[in-house]
């Protein structure tokens, strides 16, 4: 999940720039196919097992569509704000999650953690705010990223242990691709300016191509680290995102947050990292509790 969040800003970043040229619609499905196109001939050479079937195929094919369109809110997100504030307004993530988790999986809460969302979450609004002084309605956007990703998140958690990983993000690459592009023929059928087909220049198609090998590679070790972690406590992990993005933004676009979303992202940050402490230390009580209840021999084979 840290190599996700190092390289996720990355992908981010080149979205923001293509998508000045080419509509959101044909992004995503240039997204989605070079996802395709990278991983089969993977899967062939590891061996990897991709034949999905019932309970699997079905919460697979929910988490390609949720995963659709987190991807294309996020895209058009990015299209009215800045980097850090896109990423950051979109870490209400870790409070959808954590109520999610609660009602659908069943993962403990805890007051600590409670109390550190709902502080990032009001680190949340603050970014929010100026945002939607300055653009109105996109400002939102983030907000919807936020929930469709979490239920993203928690599907694939679902699913992550009875999966490969490599062949997981194939089978979705080729179902997103599959259910992009019709609705993308219809659109440039019916004119609609974010479903337009346009022919990407040379410096586009460079920009796609990056974009593919980013946004496969971080999905992917999402992927392999929700086999191993609860969706809450991983989430936490990505409010590193927000820094590196800042920087990323500000190099790149000029943009650098405000004094108040300044003070939102830093609240979110701390809040995160608050989580991720006490997620430690829970961690350690929970094993030193289990070790007690072993015998000495048990013990010493346990360790």
């Amino acid at each position: 999940m840290l190599a996700f969040c190092l390289i996720a800003p990355f992908g981010e970043t080149l979205a923001k720039l293509v998508g000045q040229t080419v509509p959101i619609g044909q992004v995503v499905l240039v997204r989605f196919g070079l996802q395709a196109l990278f991983l089969i001939p993977l899967v062939w050479t590891l061996g990897s097992a991709w034949r999905l079937r019932g309970e699997v195929l079905r919460l697979a094919i929910l988490r390609t569509l949720f995963q659709m369109a987190g991807i294309a809110l996020m895209f058009t997100a990015l299209r009215y704000l800045p980097l850090a504030d896109c990423i950051a307004i979109c870490f209400v993530m870790p409070f959808v999650l954590l109520v999610l988790g609660k009602l659908l999986l069943g993962e403990e809460i805890g007051p600590q953690r409670l109390s550190a969302c709902l502080a990032g979450f009001g680190g949340t609004l603050l970014v929010i705010q100026p945002s939607f002084n300055d653009i109105g309605w996109p400002a939102l956007l983030p907000l919807g990223v936020a929930v469709t990703f979490s239920f993203f998140v928690l599907t694939t958690r679902k699913i992550a242990a009875r999966t490969d990983p490599v062949g997981l993000q194939a089978v979705t690459g080729v179902m997103a691709f599959a259910g992009t592009l019709p609705v993308l023929l219809l659109g440039e059928a019916a004119g609609l300016g974010p479903l337009e087909i346009v022919s990407p220049t040379r410096a586009d198609w460079m920009l796609l191509l990056g974009l593919g090998v980013v946004g496969t590679s971080a999905h992917l070790l999402m992927t392999w680290s929700l086999r191993f972690a609860p969706s809450a406590m991983l989430a936490a992990l990505q409010y590193i995102e927000i820094p590196i993005a800042a920087a990323i933004g500000w190099m790149i676009f000029g943009d650098f947050p405000n004094a108040q979303a300044t003070f939102g992202i830093v609240i979110t940050v701390t809040a995160g990292l608050y989580i991720m402490l006490v997620e430690r230390a829970k961690a350690r009580a929970a094993e030193s509790a289990r070790l007690s209840d072993l015998l000495p021999g048990e013990q010493a084979q346990a360790i």
